[in-house]
This record gives structure tokens, sequence and C-alpha cells, in this order.
């Protein structure tokens, strides 16, 4: 029985019509019950209020390891993975993280399974099984986890901040752990892992620690009775949450240059202050509106005088990493070359800009502007997926008082000027701690990061040399934003006359056309605008190419003064090139949508090479291509699949060899060529009337292809571009092999590809239900039980309607060509498993997958972006869930057996593989002796991808047929 159940006015979006109830369980834990008839999911996520921070000295990464260990088994279900088994099964996924100082387990499954599903959650803590065997197993996994982060800046840079800190606090430590930490040095000091993990469980893993969110469709009495039965059994040991009193930075780590070295080709600069944290004065948010001044990218800003003078391409400021008792304001700032030579002008005009912020005083039109804007996201937020919801609202669980459990630190309404004036004071030269990242620090670095090996070295800075910075910096006239134009004042809904379920064909001329669907679900002042621009001279080379991917960049570094406003007030857009030309897309508010709209058109329109923009966008281009090579693995992996597979793909290399030559004027000369032969194709959806619609794209018909010198013309028929994919051989199997770009990553990785069928709703849904049952056994053999590498992954690809299937493996721990055999033994194994499926267990998955297929769309962006992938991929089958649910309900067990017996099984008639194998430097003996293998018969060794895709037949494209979908 619950001990407490307070009614708690729980303060919640206006539009919210979900239910919800706080309870306290006799054993002291925490839960907040949600009903949403609704939904279509249900979820639920437990959140411990125990992180890495208490990890044991000499244990780093236990409290990490645990998270690992609580999902393969429990007492009351011994069989390991039949948790995730089970959740997959029934449509659902499931994860956790481990933080500082929590942990979050999370699932969601569909609604039938719920009950069984919580009550399998539920036993991770009341008493989970922790095997030998599957303890030493997992170790493997973690140090996986932890080698996939090595190479990876964003791990790297967050622990050298960490490194320079003091020993004694538990910031210093290192948390993910790995073979090392949990294997090696604790069987030195006699310690079995096993029972340290034990030892931590039973210690930290009490329910008065434990924060619980249930989602489901039912009332809140049943759900209440559910989790009684559940979760009472938790053990509470009357445990005191942990405190970690004390500053991470003491005088010796502030006041510091740090230089150190990236991995990735360009410079970034990164201020850092220890603040007060927020989560003290979350109604005040003296975070939030110094992040929202110093972060701005409005004229005036810090931003747009460091952009001016072609110093900088990013800036990003606001609360960092914190917990109550420390916290960090962090500045961001990615530096061009001449921004790197200077730093120290750069460092000076931020501390000229937190000067005016001082001198200004706090101001309190900006607060409440910024309160006002926070105010409309609120209540006018979208819906997002149970699982997401839970999981934040579990987190803010043990920080805010229950009414401010789903709003958290969201709405800043208290104007306290002497809060935001202490964090302001805060920021103070001495204080701070910079680190800055550039591969020009190679050769003069004296010191090593332990846990990542990054080189670095650290040098004191006084108040008076910052001061000195400040007075030599550029004279430029910083100042305080203007009132922001594009708050939206007119939140009404449409009424929309025609009650329409899926997009139409609104409009069609050989201009462009036009797909419409009025919002008749989500009830939000919303629009999505998406315009495609079908250049067929936007892509016909790799300098084409380049060319347009400069040009949408510089299309955004123009606008980005005007359109940051925009995106304050939540209207955001986005200009980006495609393999066929480029895409416009607007989304938010639909009030003043168009305003933003018309102004990009313009921008297109009116374009004009500038040529010190030119040479900053180029130079971030070409450390983009540059930086490819240090992409992880499987990316490299799945880059060389889709080469192979998608015709009129080109090699990023080929881009990064034209990118020198490439001038100002190329662009200039290029413009009007790739806009000359133009096809628009329109998605508008949301709170907007037809006639809006086509006057948008009238509007923007009339300005490139009517004006007195039209900027577009119409396409001739045979320009019209269609994406199209190889068809690999009946019955072989191709083999593509290379070295990993970077020859310091030691993992490699294996895709292997079983391309099955055209888009055909029959098949499609004869592969997503294989694909359904295979996976989480795929998981279990190749990853729990194997280990051959912590990214284990067995999903469906969908090339453009092309369908198929494919393994994703990374590992150090053997080659991609051993891995490729594993795959074929998983098959093998798993056709006997297949064959002794009962027709129960057949008709379960059945309906799990219809459940997942009749899941509704949650907001406009997720509805916009399905509809969208229809129209891109021709397929335009809008009704395919439908369809796709009903050709479920008439499938045979037998039918799907001989699927797999036909196009997945090892040696079946119809087979179609791809393995593409990249070799990480372990490796490298393997691929030499792999490459001087004779092909065996009906197999197909890929040495050069562009002779092969030549020399292949191809599908044919849904684009294909241009015109025959009438109006």
């Amino acid at each position: 029985m619950a001990v407490g159940r307070e009614e708690v006015e729980i303060v919640k979006p206006r539009s919210d019509k979900r239910e919800y109830r706080r309870v306290v369980l006799r054993n002291a834990l925490e839960v907040l019950l949600i009903s949403d008839p609704d939904t279509d999911k249900c979820a639920a996520s437990m959140d411990v209020s125990v992180g890495s921070f208490s990890d044991p000295d000499g244990l780093e990464g236990l409290a990490h390891f645990l998270e690992h260990m609580l999902f393969y088994a429990s007492e009351k279900y011994p069989e390991e993975d039949s948790y995730s088994k089970f959740i997959t099964e029934h449509g659902g996924s499931t994860n956790a993280f481990t933080a500082s100082e929590h942990t979050n387990f999370y699932f969601d499954v569909n609604v039938d399974s719920f009950e069984e599903a919580l009550d399998r959650f539920a036993q991770f803590f009341v008493k989970p099984l922790m095997s030998a065997d599957a303890t030493t197993r997992e170790i493997k996994a973690v140090d996986s986890e932890n080698q996939k982060n090595l190479l990876s800046d964003g791990w790297r840079m967050n622990q050298l901040q960490k490194h320079m800190s003091e020993k004694s606090h538990p910031y210093h430590k290192f948390s993910t752990g790995n073979w090392d930490t949990l294997e090696v040095r604790p069987r030195q000091k006699g310690l079995d892992t096993r029972n340290e993990l034990i030892k931590f469980y039973k210690e930290n893993y009490s329910s008065n620690l434990m924060h619980l969110v249930v989602y489901s469709k039912e009332n809140l009495d049943k759900i209440q009775c559910l989790v009684e039965e559940k979760f009472q059994e938790i053990q509470n040991a009357v445990k005191s949450c942990s405190r970690f009193p004390g500053q991470p930075c003491s005088s010796e780590h502030l006041q510091i240059l740090v230089k150190t070295v990236p991995i990735k080709q360009g410079h970034k600069l990164r201020v850092i202050w220890p603040v007060t944290p927020e989560i003290h004065h979350y109604k005040e948010g003296p975070c939030r509106y110094l992040g929202h001044l110093i972060g701005h990218e409005g004229e005036g800003s810090l931003f747009y005088v460091l952009k001016i003078l072609g110093w900088a391409t990013g800036l990003s400021a606001g609360e960092g990493e914190w917990s109550r008792e420390f916290s960090f304001f962090k500045v961001a700032i990615d530096l061009t070359d001449a921004g790197h030579e200077h730093v120290q002008d750069i460092i000076g005009l931020l501390f000229k800009y937190i000067s005016l912020l001082q001198q200004s005083g706090v101001c309190k039109w900006i607060f409440d502007e910024l309160s006002a804007l926070c105010e409309t996201k609120f209540h006018y937020q979208d819906k997002i997926s149970p699982i997401d919801y839970v999981v934040n609202v579990a987190s803010n669980m043990e920080i805010y008082p229950p009414e401010d459990w789903i709003v958290g630190s969201s709405l800043p309404c208290k104007f306290n000027p002497g809060t935001i004036q202490m964090v302001l004071d805060k920021l103070s030269p001495d204080n701070v701690r910079i680190f800055w990242e550039s591969k020009s620090f190679e050769e003069s670095t004296d010191m090593v990061e332990p846990w990542y090996g990054t080189a670095y070295s650290m040098s004191r800075i006084s108040v008076s040399t910052i001061q000195g910075w400040m007075s030599s910096s550029p004279d430029e006239n910083l100042h305080l934003p203007v009132p922001n134009v594009f708050v939206p004042t007119d939140l009404s809904l449409k009424t929309s006359e025609e009650k329409m379920k899926l997009p139409i064909l609104l409009r069609k001329s050989s201009y462009s056309s036009l797909w419409f669907k009025p919002d008749t679900v989500f009830s939000t002042p919303k629009a999505y605008v998406r315009i495609d621009f079908s250049c067929p001279y936007g892509s016909n080379s790799s300098e084409a190419e380049v060319l347009t991917d400069i040009f949408t960049r510089l299309l955004m570094d123009y606008l980005n003064e005007f359109a940051y406003y925009a995106q304050v007030a939540g209207l955001y857009y986005g200009v980006h090139h495609t393999n066929t030309g480029f895409q416009v897309t607007v989304i938010g508010y639909n009030h003043k949508l168009r305003i933003l709209l018309e102004k990009v058109i313009e921008k297109i329109a009116t374009f004009e090479v500038r040529p010190e923009r030119f040479a900053v966008i180029k130079e971030v281009v070409t450390k983009d291509y540059q930086n490819l090579k240090f992409q992880q693995p499987y990316q490299q992996a799945m880059y060389y699949c889709s080469l192979i597979l998608q015709d009129n793909t080109r090699p990023w290399t080929e881009q990064l060899e034209v990118l020198p030559s490439i001038k100002g004027e190329d662009l200039t000369n290029f413009l009007p060529l790739m806009l000359s032969r133009t096809f628009l194709e329109f998605y508008i959806a949301g709170n907007i009337e037809r006639v809006e619609a086509e006057s948008m794209v009238q509007h923007v018909e009339n300005i490139l292809f009517h004006g007195p010198q039209p900027i577009c013309r119409q396409l001739y028929p045979s320009q019209h571009l269609t994406n199209r994919v190889v068809k690999l051989g009946t019955g072989l199997s191709h083999f593509y092999s290379a070295e990993g770009l970077n020859p310091s990553d030691e993992n490699s990785c294996l895709v292997h590809y079983i391309q099955v069928h055209r888009d055909d709703i029959v098949m499609n849904v004869k592969l997503q239900l294989f694909a359904l049952i295979a996976k989480q056994p795929a998981f279990h053999q190749l990853r729990s039980v194997e280990q051959l590498g912590y990214i284990t992954v067995l999903m469906q690809r969908n090339d453009y309607g092309i369908r198929g299937l494919q393994f994703i493996i990374q590992s150090t721990v053997k080659g991609p060509g051993h891995i490729d055999l594993r795959v074929e033994e998983f098959l093998k194994m798993f056709e006997s498993k297949l064959s002794q499926m009962t027709n129960e267990e057949f008709k379960s998955n059945v309906n799990a997958l219809i459940d997942m297929k009749l899941e509704k769309h949650k907001n406009l962006r997720e509805e916009c972006a399905f509809y969208w992938k229809e129209i891109s991929d021709g397929t335009l089958k809008f009704d395919r869930r439908e369809t796709e649910v009903e050709a479920l309900r008439q499938l045979k067990q037998q039918e799907l057996l001989d699927f797999f017996n036909e196009y997945i099984k090892v040696g079946a008639a119809r087979k179609k593989t791809l393995s593409v194998r990249v070799y990480g430097s372990l490796h490298t003996s393997e691929y030499m002796s792999n490459k001087n293998q004779q092909a065996q018969p009906s197999s197909i060794q890929i040495e050069d991808i562009f002779s092969f895709r030549r020399s292949q037949p191809l599908y044919g494209s849904f684009k294909g047929a241009y015109g025959r979908v009438k109006l």
C-alpha cells in the first residue's frame, strides 16, 4: 500500500490533458503516476540517486558497470537477457545511463504488454542476479564502450577539464570504467569485482533513494495498484543521499590557460567559470539570462563582432556541468585560423562584453521577454514520446519540489537582479579557466591526461594579463540585443473545414508541386514548410557539389543575425545541400513564419558572394571534409555501403581534392547556372490554410521564375533527377575491404548487408517481422555472449525504397573477417529457433508489430518527417501503415519461414549480400591476408567501387515516373 498520496498541484502545460498523481510507497519509494488515455506506448523510468561520484577509489566505473549488469537476469526471471528480449519482442526499447550523482533506467513497450514488462523491470531493484560468468563478459562490454570514446574530442576534453581539478573531489574521477579499472587493478589488490559490485548495489540501491515515473493508458487508480504490487518489495535500507560538498576547483585550478591537442582539425576556445548552481535559483534563471546575452548572435553581440572580424564560426554560452554543490558557466567558441591567431583579442572582447553587462545593469525588459518566450514554449510544447518524457521527469524528481517535476527550470518567472548580478560577478578574470584546443600545439605540450592520453600544457594567467588583452582588443560596437520582433502574439488555431487525414497534391505546375496537409491532430499554433530545390547542375560533378555546399552555408551565414531572433522565439530554419540540389526548411510558430521564409527566398534571389565570408566558409567546409577520416569505423563502413549502393554518389575525397582550387568567383559564376534549371517540391503542413499555402508557393515562384529577369527556368523532361540503387547479383556475396582512415583507431567494423526487395507492402512486413524477431537474439549472441563489441545491432535498411537488413558490429576483439563468420553462424543457429517458433509466439510478434505501426505521430515534426520520406523517395504511400497492418493480419507463419529460406538463410538461392569490412590498427595483418585471398565461387571482391557500380544493373526509381501523379 502507499503510505502517502499527497494532492500536489503539479504545474503542467495548458494543453496537457494527461492526469498526474504523486504517491509514496510504504518502502519510501517516491512515484509519479501519469495517465494518458491517448497513448499507444507505455513507459517507465527509475532514477536512482547514486552515480559515478560514488565509485569506490580504485574501482573507477563501478556505478556504470552495475548499470550494465542489472539488465542481465533476476531471481524471478533468471534467463539471461530475457528482460531485453521481452521488451524488444513487444514493440519496445530499453536503455540506461549513469551520470555523476544519479543512474537512470527506462523502457517503453506496447500497451498490452506493460504489466509484465513492468514486473520484469522492477526485478532490477528487487533481486537481480549477477553471475560470475556474466560479470566477466560485461566488463568487456564496458571496455568496448570506452574504446569507442578514446578518440572522441568531446570525451577527451571533458575528462581533461575534470583532470584539472582537486584530486580529492569526485569530479576529478574517470567514470566510464575499462578492463584495467574493473578487472586488472582490482585483481592485483586481491579484490573480486563481482563481490564489490554486489556490495555497491546493497549499499546504494535503496528504495528511499529512488524515484519512479510510470506512464500508462490506464486510469490513475489502476496504475497505482500496479506500482504498489510490483515495487513495494524493493528494500529500504534507509540510506541518506550522498552529498559531495566542497568545490572541485581550488585557487590552483583557476586563472589557468590550458593548451591542448584535439584529434580533429579546427581550433576551439572554452572559457569556464565556477558559479553558484542555477538549481538554487531556478525560478530566477541567472545562468539562463546570462547565457541568452553572452550567447546571442544578433547585431552587436559578441558572436556578431567575432564573425565580422572573421575570427569565429560558432559560439554557445550557458551553464555546463553542475550538481547541487558546484556548477560551471561555459562559453565555447569555434575559431577560424585567423581567430586562432587572435585568441588574446577574443578573450579580451569576451570580457569587454561581460563588462558591458556590468555597466548596463540587469535589464528587466530582457528578463521579461525571455520569461514570456519560455512560458509560450512551455505551454505550446510538442508532445514527445513517453520514453523520453518519463526520463526527463524522473531525472527532475530528486532535484525539484513535486509541483515543479514537469516544468523543472524551464520557466524563469521571478525577476531578481541581485541573483543575476551575483552570478555575473563570478564571470571575472580571477575566477576563470581557459581551455584552448588546436592541432598547432602538437609540438609544444609537456603533459598527458592519463585516461585518454590527451596532450596538454598549462600556464598561469593573471588578472592584469586579461585586463591588458581587454585594452588592446579591437574597439568594436558591442551592445545588447534589441526587442525581438519574432515573438509570436497570434497563437490562435485555424479552423480547418476539411478533416484531411493524408497529404494531398494541392497544386502542380511545370515549376513546382505542392503537397499540403493541414493540422487535424495536434492543435498547436505551429507550421512546417519544406522546399526541395532539384537542380541538375547542382550535383553533376564534385566541384558542383562542393559549390552547392558552400552556397547553402553562406546563405545561412548571411541570414544569421536576422534569423537568430526567430530561433530564440521558437521559429527555426535550415538550408542544406542534398545530392540533387538543396533544401530549405522552416518550422515553428506559424504567426511570423512567412516573414522568415520570404527573407530566405529573397536572399537566394539576390545572393552575392562576399569574399571575406567565402574564405571563412571554405575553411570550415575544408575542415569538415578533413575530419571525416576521424569518424567511428562503423560510420566509415556505413558510408562505403552507401557509396557502393547509391548511384550518382561521389566520395568525399574527391570533394576534398577540388576544394583548394575553388575561389569566390567560381561560386559567383556557378550559382546562376545551378539555379537556371530548377524544380521545386513543397510540403506545407500544420496550422495553415490551403489559401495561405498556395499563396506562399505563388510568392516563391514569382520571385524565382517570373521576375523581369527570371533566375530559374523550368526543367526539361530529361532533367528530372532520380536516386537509383544498385541491384546486387542474386545468389552472390559481395565484399569490400578498406583500412580504417584513422591509423590511431584500433576499432574495426563490419556492415553485413542483405539486400531483399523493392518497396512492396507484403514483402515489407515479412522483412520487418523478421527484423523484430531476430533483433534481440542477435544482440544477445553477438554482444552479450560472444562480446564482439559494444556497438552490435541488427536493423533494417532502406535506400530510396530498396529494402534490406544489416548487421553492424564494431570491435577491437576480432577483425571484420572473423565477425562476418560469426554473423553467418548466428543465422544458422537462428534458423532452428525460427523453425521451432510456436504459432502463439508468431502471433504475439505479429501483434507487437501491428501495435508499433498503429502508434500515432507525437507531434507535427514527426508526422512531417514520415510524409516527407514518402514524397522524397517517390513511394507516396501515405497510408503505408494502415496497408501494412492489413498485410500483417493476413500473414501466415509459413510465409515468414519461406521468406527467411529464400532471402536470409545462409546459402539461400535468392540471397544477395554485401559485406563492408573496415580494419582498425589492431587488424591490419588480417586486412593484408584477406586482400591476398582468392575469391570463393559465388563471391565478388569489390576492388574499385565505381567500376563495380558502373557494371551493375540498377533498380527502377520510384521518382522515375515524373508526371504520373495527377491532381
